[in-house]
C-alpha cells in the first residue's frame, strides 16, 4: 500500500511519498518535480501534465488552468468572472457549476472543474504509480484554507472519480506547519509556553498567513488570514500590462488583442521576475511575437518595484489580520517560516522582515513545503507505516449556523443556532436537540457570508428529518441530531435518534461528614498509643482491640439508617431517526458516471499513446532495415531478397506519410509483419551467425579454463611431492620392555629425597 501526499496547486502539482524512514518529493515522466496544473483536449486525446504545457500555446482555447480554483463554484461568482483572465479556454455553466467548453476528439464537449480535476488527479495517480511500482489508493491532498464547504466537496469528488481514497483535505499552511514541527525534537512541554511560529505562503496565487502554535507531539492553528488576490500571477500580469503598452509604442503592436502573443509575452515576463529575484536588470527577448515580429526589453528591480507597488502595500495585511485574531503582538513570535515561490521576491521579504523587526527563515523547501506535510499526514493515517504521535489541531475559518422552520406547536421558538463558531477546534461535533410532533428539515449555510470568498453562495446543506410523530400522549418527540464538522472542514449530519425521559430512583449522595469506622468507636475506651512522630504502620482498629466479643457483637448488629433516594427524570435512547440530505457533493450515480468516462477516456488515450508508439517503431524499422540492408545484413540476403525488401520498404514509407499518418494501431503493426515476413529470413541468419561466433568464442573460453586448470592441479602435485622428498626421516621407535620395579621406581630417587 502506498502512501502519497499532493499539493494540489493553481500553477503547478508536487506529489510526495513517505519511503525509506522519510519523505520523498517524486519526479515525473520528463523528471521534473513539479508537474505544471494543466489539462489540453485534442483532435485524438487529452493532454495532461507536462504533454498539456507542450501544446499550450499552439491549443491555448482547448487548455484549461487554474480549474483548482474554480472547482465548486458557479459562473455567476465575481471571482470565477475574474479568473477568466488568467484561462484560455472558454468557462461555461455545466449544471450549476462553472466548467469548460472545449473541442475533444472533433466535437465540443463540456467539462465541470470538478471533472477536469479528478482528470489530473488521474495523472498525478499514475505518475506515483510509475515511480513506487505500486497500486497508489490512500492520498492527502491540500486545498488553500479559505476553501467553503463546497469547494471542499468538490476536491473530494474529483478524488473519488481519480479513483483515489482522501484520507484527509488538510489545508495548505497546516501541512506546512506539521511538516515543521514533526521533525523537531526541542518542542517545549505541555507545561511550557508554546513555541509560536507564524507561517506566511505566498504561491502563485494565493497568500496566507497562519498563526500555530508548537507543544511536544501536537500543533494548534490559532488563526489564518489570506488575499486570494496576491500572489506570482499577479506579478507577471502588471509586468505584461507594462511591456505590451512599451511595444505597442515602440513596434505598432498590440499583444493584448492577441491570445499567442499574450501568452509568450507573458512566458517572457515570468523569466524576467525570476532573474529580478537575484539580479538587479533583465533582459526580455520574445522572438516573432506577432506578425513576425520580435521584440526587446530592458527592466530594472526598481521599475518591477514601482509597477507592484500596490500589491506591496498590501504585503503585511494578511499577517496582521492573523496577529490579532490570535490575540497575539509580535514579539509573541518566535519564528516567520517562509514558504512558497512568490517569497522570493526582495521586497516582500523586505516588508515582511521590516514588520516584525526580526530575521525570516527559510528552513522549509518553498516549492515542496506542501507536499511534504501532506505525505506525514497520509503517513499517520495510514496503517502501514509506524509514525511518531504528533497531533493536529485545526480551526473553523467560518462560523456555521442552522436554521429550521418553526414549530406550530412551539410559537416562541428561535429558528437559528450558531453552532460552530470561528476559532473553533476542527475536527468537531455536536449534539442538536429539537421537540416535533411531526418531520421537520434544517438548512445549515454560514453564518457571515461577507467573510466568504467572493460573493459565494452561504448555503451548506439541507438536511431532513424523517420518522418524527408524537409519543401515545401527544407529547413532543425528543430529536438529537449529530451534526460533525469532519477532519476535511466538510459539513454533515451524520445521525438522528430519539429519546424517551423515564423517572428513576437514585440514591441521594449524602453530605461530606467527618470520616469513621469501627476502629475510631472504639478508640474512645481504650488507650492511644504515644505519639512518635512517625506515620502508623496498622489501623488502629488492629492496634487496639476490643476486650472482649461481646463489644464486637453489639457494634455489628447495631441497626443501619434507610438510603434516603429520590426520583429524577433520565433521557434513554429508543431508536433512530432516518435523514436525508442534500449538499453540494455529487451524488453517487452522478460519480459513477463521471467515474466511468474518465475510465473510456483514459482508455482513449492508451490507445493514442500505443498507437503513437507502434507508429514510431514502424518508422524506425524503416529507416533501420534501409542502412542495414547495405551494411550489416548485406553478406546475408541474397541480391533478389534485397530487391524485394527494398522496394517494400518503399511501399510502406509511401504509405505511412501519406495515408498511414492517422492509420490505426492495427494498420502498423500489420505493415511491421509485412516487412518482417521478408527481412526475418535475413536477419535470422544474421543471428545465426552472431550466435555460433558467440558460442566458438564461449567454447574456447571454457577450454582455456580447462586447460589453466589442469596446469594449476599440476603444479600443486608436484610441490607437493617435492615437498615430502625433502622432508627429514622420522625418528625410529624402540620397543622396551619395563620391569615392575621400573614402573614404580621414581627416575631419580636421590633428586625425589
Amino acid at each position: 500500500m502506498s502512501v502519497v501526499g499532493i499539493d494540489l496547486g493553481t500553477l503547478n502539482s508536487v506529489i510526495a511519498v513517505a519511503r525509506n524512514r522519510g519523505v520523498d518529493v517524486i519526479a515525473n515522466e520528463v523528471s521534473n518535480r513539479a508537474t505544471p496544473s494543466l489539462v489540453g483536449f485534442g483532435p485524438k486525446s487529452r493532454y495532461i501534465g507536462e504533454a498539456a504545457k507542450n501544446q499550450e500555446i499552439s491549443n491555448l482555447k482547448n487548455t484549461v488552468s487554474s480549474f483548482v480554483r474554480l472547482a465548486g463554484r458557479s459562473l455567476s461568482d465575481p471571482d470565477v468572472q475574474g479568473e477568466q483572465a488568467f484561462v484560455s479556454a472558454s468557462l461555461m455553466d455545466v449544471g450549476g457549476q462553472v466548467g469548460a467548453d472545449v473541442t475533444y476528439m472533433g466535437q465540443k464537449e463540456q467539462f465541470t472543474a470538478t471533472q477536469i480535476t479528478a482528470m489530473f488527479l488521474t495523472r498525478l495517480r499514475a505518475t506515483a504509480s510509475a515511480e513506487l511500482k505500486l497500486p497508489v489508493s490512500d492520498v492527502v491532498l491540500s486545498c488553500p484554507v479559505w476553501y467553503t464547504d463546497s469547494q471542499r466537496r468538490a476536491i473530494l469528488d474529483a478524488a473519488d472519480i481519480a479513483g483515489l481514497k482522501c484520507l484527509r483535505l488538510l489545508n495548505d499552511n497546516t501541512a506546512v506547519a506539521l511538516g515543521y514541527g514533526i521533525t523537531k525534537l526541542d518542542l517545549p512541554t505541555a507545561d511550557e509556553k508554546p513555541r509560536r511560529v507564524v507561517f506566511v505562503n505566498i504561491g502563485h496565487s494565493n497568500y496566507t498567513a497562519t498563526v500555530v502554535e508548537f507543544r511536544k507531539g501536537e500543533l494548534t492553528v490559532k488563526s489564518s488570514a489570506w488575499d486570494r488576490h496576491f500572489g506570482g500571477r499577479y506579478i507577471d500580469q502588471a509586468l505584461v500590462e507594462h511591456f505590451a503598452k512599451e511595444f505597442k509604442e515602440k513596434y505598432k503592436i498590440d499583444v493584448m488583442e492577441n491570445g499567442k502573443a499574450r501568452f509568450r509575452l507573458a512566458a517572457g515576463v515570468e523569466k524576467v521576475k525570476k532573474v529580478l529575484s537575484a539580479n538587479n536588470m533583465a533582459p526580455l527577448n520574445v522572438e516573432s511575437i506577432m506578425n513576425d515580429v520580435d521584440v526587446r526589453g530592458m527592466l530594472k528591480r526598481e521599475e518591477l518595484e514601482e509597477l507592484i507597488k500596490p500589491m506591496l502595500e498590501r504585503a503585511t495585511a494578511p499577517i496582521e489580520q492573523a496577529l490579532a485574531d490570535a490575540k497575539l503582538t509580535v514579539a509573541d513570535i518566535d519564528a516567520i517560516e517562509m514558504v512558497g515561490g512568490c517569497t522570493r521576491v526582495p521586497s516582500l521579504k523586505t516588508a515582511i522582515q521590516e514588520y516584525f523587526g526580526k530575521p525570516l527563515s527559510f528552513t522549509l523547501n518553498q516549492d515542496e513545503a506542501v507536499a511534504r506535510g501532506c505525505a506525514f499526514s497520509c503517513a499517520i493515517l495510514s496503517p502501514v507505516f509506524r509514525v511518531r504521535d504528533f497531533s493536529i489541531h485545526d480551526m473553523v475559518n467560518y462560523p456555521i449556523e442552522f436554521t429550521w422552520e418553526k414549530s406550530e406547536d412551539i410559537p416562541d421558538e428561535d429558528t437559528n443556532l450558531t453552532v460552530f463558531q470561528k476559532g473553533g477546534v476542527l475536527p468537531s461535533t455536536k449534539i442538536l436537540t429539537f421537540y416535533r410532533k411531526h418531520p421537520f428539515d434544517l438548512e445549515a449555510k454560514y453564518a457571515n457570508p461577507e467573510q466568504l470568498p467572493g460573493k459565494t453562495n452561504p448555503w451548506i446543506g439541507r438536511f431532513s428529518v424523517k420518522g418524527v410523530k408524537a409519543d401515545p400522549k401527544g407529547d413532543f418527540m425528543i430529536c438529537k441530531l449529530k451534526a460533525r464538522l469532519n477532519i476535511h472542514g466538510v459539513l454533515n449530519v451524520e445521525s438522528g435518534y430519539y429519546v424517551e425521559e423515564i423517572e428513576v430512583e437514585e440514591p441521594i449522595p449524602e453530605p461530606p461528614q467527618e470520616e469513621k469506622n469501627e476502629g475510631d468507636v472504639r478508640l474512645d475506651t481504650f488507650p492511644t498509643a504515644p505519639s512518635t512522630g512517625q506515620p502508623d504502620s496498622e489501623p488502629a482498629a488492629k492496634r487496639h482491640k476490643p476486650s472482649s466479643a461481646s463489644e464486637m457483637d453489639v457494634d455489628k448488629d447495631a441497626p443501619k439508617a434507610p438510603q434516603k433516594t429520590r426520583k429524577v427524570k433520565k433521557q434513554q435512547r429508543k431508536g433512530d431517526l432516518p435523514l436525508s440530505a442534500g449538499t453540494a457533493s455529487l451524488d453517487e450515480a452522478s460519480k459513477q458516471i463521471a467515474a466511468e468516462k474518465e475510465s473510456s477516456m483514459i482508455m482513449e488515450d492508451k490507445l493514442v499513446a500505443d498507437t503513437e508508439n507502434e507508429k514510431n517503431n514502424l518508422e524506425s524499422m524503416i529507416y533501420e532495415l534501409k542502412d542495414k540492408i547495405l551494411d550489416v545484413y548485406a553478406e546475408f540476403a541474397s541480391d533478389e531478397e534485397k530487391a524485394k525488401l527494398n522496394a517494400k520498404l518503399e511501399s510502406i514509407e509511401e504509405w505511412l506519410y501519406d495515408d498511414g499518418e492517422d492509420a490505426s494501431k492495427a494498420q502498423y503493426v500489420s505493415k511491421k509483419e509485412d516487412i518482417l515476413s521478408i527481412a526475418g529470413p535475413i536477419i535470422q541468419r544474421y543471428n545465426d551467425k552472431i550466435q555460433g561466433e558467440r558460442q566458438a568464442v564461449l567454447e574456447k573460453q571454457q577450454k582455456e579454463m580447462a586447460a589453466k586448470q589442469a596446469e594449476l592441479e599440476r603444479a600443486k602435485r608436484e610441490a607437493e611431492a617435492k615437498a615430502q622428498a625433502n622432508a627429514p626421516p622420522a625418528p625410529e621407535e624402540k620397543d622396551t620392555e619395563m620391569t615392575d620395579a621400573e614402573t614404580t621406581k621414581p627416575d631419580s630417587v636421590e633428586e625425589a629425597s
